[in-house]
């Protein structure tokens, strides 16, 4: 079984994938750890890394090859901005998370320990950052949502509730 979580940052796309894969007992694969990793061995932080994959292909080709080799694999829940796309057809179930961009910032907020405001930046300029490249190298619309088989809006709805709402559409009774 191969699911996809995509969606925006901060709107829970990792909470709940993890929380999925130890339910459902598959492999967790977040693009958003490689793309962080990767990072980190160049000596940028997120934001840098973004500018960089906006005028080098092979950052997010690399990352997209790791997505779609682990997805080959199988019996993986697959976390990634992008993959609900890149993987239609691929994959069992496509699920996009979305939350207004207010929630997603104190979200952020609280998890990286950063000022709201700093949080509500940092998401416009990754988020212009995405939709610029995944349009530049895919010609995907990040706002065309047709390739998902469901969309959630975690903005006022619990992360259990959410991961059982999953569960249900997949057919699995495994409640949190």
């Amino acid at each position: 079984m191969i699911i996809v979580i995509s969606g925006p940052s901060g709107s829970g796309k990792t909470t709940v994938a993890k929380i999925l894969s130890e339910k459902l007992k598959l492999r967790f694969v977040s693009a958003g750890q490689l793309f962080r990793e990767m990072a980190a061995s160049l000596g940028k932080d997120i934001i840098e890394m973004n500018k960089s994959a906006e005028k080098k292909f092979d950052i997010d080709k690399l990352i997209d090859e790791k997505i779609l080799d682990e997805a080959k694999k199988g019996n993986v829940i697959i976390e990634s901005h992008i993959a609900g796309w890149l993987l239609s057809g691929i994959a069992d179930y496509t699920i996009y998370l979305w939350a207004n961009i207010e929630e997603r910032a104190k979200r952020i907020s609280i998890r990286d320990k950063i000022p709201y405001e700093e949080a509500l930046i940092k998401i416009m300029e990754r988020e212009q950052s995405h939709y610029f490249r995944f349009w530049k190298y895919y010609g995907i619309d990040l706002l065309d949502l047709t390739p998902f088989d469901m969309v959630i809006n975690t903005s006022n709805i619990d992360i259990n509730r959410i991961v059982n709402i999953i569960l249900e559409y997949i057919g699995k009774n495994t409640s949190v």
